[in-house]
């Protein structure tokens, strides 16, 4: 804990003094491009992937990277979801999984050999369609490439589940808002990004303009 606490105070003596403008604007309002939904993986930093400052994003964090559908039962994924749309009014929503994802290595092992933990037990319920992935490709037998096709069926999932918030689609449809569905390799920094066009997942370096809604 004494690292973390010498970050904030070298974040306190060298970082803020020279950028305080800028907090002093944000401490009134806020203004983020695009709201990130990402996982909690300690390895993905939203920010320092897209290389954003403070303000920038507007960030949601959870284990898996999963967004529940819309329901009566609100919690604080669909909150900032709605918030983040209606008030914010963001232009563009990232969904971005990642390489190695530990959710989704214990969605692929099966959730019943994690009954000690109900709660994550219970939140992946929210991905389990990724695993109908499998059944459609049945050439998959190499763990690895069983991981990494339920992490990108996740990102389709959950963009799917992003389209039944009221507050998501009426901004789709009014033409306000694009969603984009990503997934970053850990060890490469790579980024694939979602294609609606040609329903693939391509390079974001290749195809920096490709979305996931037309």
């Amino acid at each position: 804990m004494e690292h973390i606490i010498d970050g904030v105070l070298k974040f306190q003596r060298e970082v803020f003094p020279n950028e305080k403008a800028l907090y002093r604007e944000l401490s009134i309002s806020q203004s983020p491009e695009a709201l990130f939904i990402g996982c909690a993986d300690s390895r993905v930093v939203p920010e320092l992937l897209t290389q954003q400052g403070p303000g920038g994003l507007f960030v949601v964090r959870n284990a898996g990277n999963i967004v529940p559908p819309f329901g009566p039962a609100a919690g604080g994924v669909s909150a900032s979801i709605e918030y983040a749309v209606t008030v914010l009014g963001v232009k563009d929503i990232v969904l971005c999984g990642h390489s190695g994802c530990g959710a989704m290595t214990a969605l692929m092992n099966g959730v019943d050999k994690i009954q000690h933990l109900p709660s994550v037990s219970m939140w992946l319920r929210y991905a389990s369609t990724a695993m109908q992935v499998l059944d459609k490709q049945q050439d998959l037998v190499d763990e690895t490439a069983k991981l990494n096709a339920i992490i990108h069926e996740n990102v389709l999932v959950q963009l799917d589940n992003l389209l039944t918030h009221p507050a998501v689609k009426a901004a789709i449809d009014g033409g306000h808002l694009r969603l984009h569905g990503w997934v970053y390799d850990i060890g490469t920094g790579a980024v694939e990004t979602y294609d609606v066009n040609t329903h693939t997942f391509r390079q974001l370096s290749s195809a920096p303009l490709a979305s996931a809604t037309k």
